[in-house]
């Protein structure tokens, strides 16, 4: 998704985007002490205080820091059936693979059976940096998610997850991001995902946006997209706010998945979450925070 052209095109829906460098300026700088960003960008950090809190979040199976021990790590695991595998300090969904077995007792990945060999190459890569710009990074092997139904009713692969923007424990804009065809499963909006804004005080999604169009439908398969009710949707807002109370930002985003078996989960924190989510809303976050009046 190209930003410039997405505030470009926001001038002609008549409305105040709030643009990147007044975010920094207005929210980020002012709210989140830079000792804390880490928190937020390393997932194993993270998952931390949502444990010490007792925020709901995936169980973590195993942490890997060094590719002597990435054997030993995955060998750990063999009892699960399904797991996923991420970089600590990843962003944008890189580096993030899902695995679940066969009836053969076969890792699977994107329809495709993956090796030890393939797996373990995957980890050094992680660890020597490849998914975090460079810098040493550890793997997480953790719980995968099983989707709420709901999501399935909508587009039936990959996990997409709620992203809610807080300033001061208030919630001031919220978004579901599905995958499509062409996005590999993942949610992310810039690797192909859309983004569906959300009535917040309805729970019900409104229209999609794939950065040059809105659809009332999936624009894959047709399934329904506006008015649908969000199922647990106070308990998204809930657990939103209180991952906000406990967190060491002021400012930050809510990745928010809806487990079948769980509920309402903590997927990762962000101290800069992107700005598309506007255009997914039609509405700037100038306006919102005017509308509630928040000191910014």
């Amino acid at each position: 998704m190209n930003l410039s052209n997405i505030f470009k095109r926001s001038l002609t829906n008549n409305f105040s985007a709030l643009g990147i460098n007044e975010r920094n300026a207005s929210l980020i700088y002012p709210n989140n002490d830079r000792k804390n960003y880490k928190y937020a960008d390393d997932k194993i950090l993270t998952k931390s205080i949502l444990e010490k809190h007792q925020i709901a979040c995936t169980k973590t199976y195993a942490i890997i820091e060094r590719i002597g021990g990435i054997q030993t790590g995955w060998e750990s695991v063999q009892k699960y059936d399904k797991v996923a595998i991420k970089p600590a300090n990843g962003s944008g969904g890189g580096g993030i693979k899902i695995l679940r077995k066969d009836t053969n007792g076969n890792w699977i990945s994107s329809g495709k059976v993956v090796s030890n060999d393939d797996i373990y190459f995957h980890m050094a890569n992680i660890i020597m940096g490849i998914f975090s710009l460079g810098s040493n990074d550890r793997v997480i092997i953790e719980e995968c998610i099983e989707p709420h139904s709901f999501f399935q009713e909508i587009y039936p692969q990959g996990v997409p997850d709620f992203r809610v923007i807080l300033l001061k424990e208030k919630p001031l804009l919220a978004m579901l991001r599905v995958p499509t065809d062409k996005s590999d499963g993942k949610a992310n909006l810039h690797q192909g995902g859309i983004g569906i804004g959300i009535d917040m005080e309805r729970g019900v999604l409104t229209q999609g946006y794939d950065g040059k169009s809105y659809f009332d439908n999936h624009p894959d398969n047709g399934n329904q997209i506006l008015n649908k009710p969000i199922p647990l949707w106070e308990e998204v807002l809930t657990i939103a706010k209180k991952t906000a109370k406990y967190f060491p930002l002021n400012y930050l985003g809510a990745d928010i998945v809806l487990d079948k078996n769980h509920g309402p989960l903590i997927l990762e924190i962000n101290v800069r979450p992107g700005l598309g989510i506007q255009m997914a809303n039609k509405i700037g976050l100038k306006e919102i925070l005017q509308k509630t009046n928040a000191n910014w």
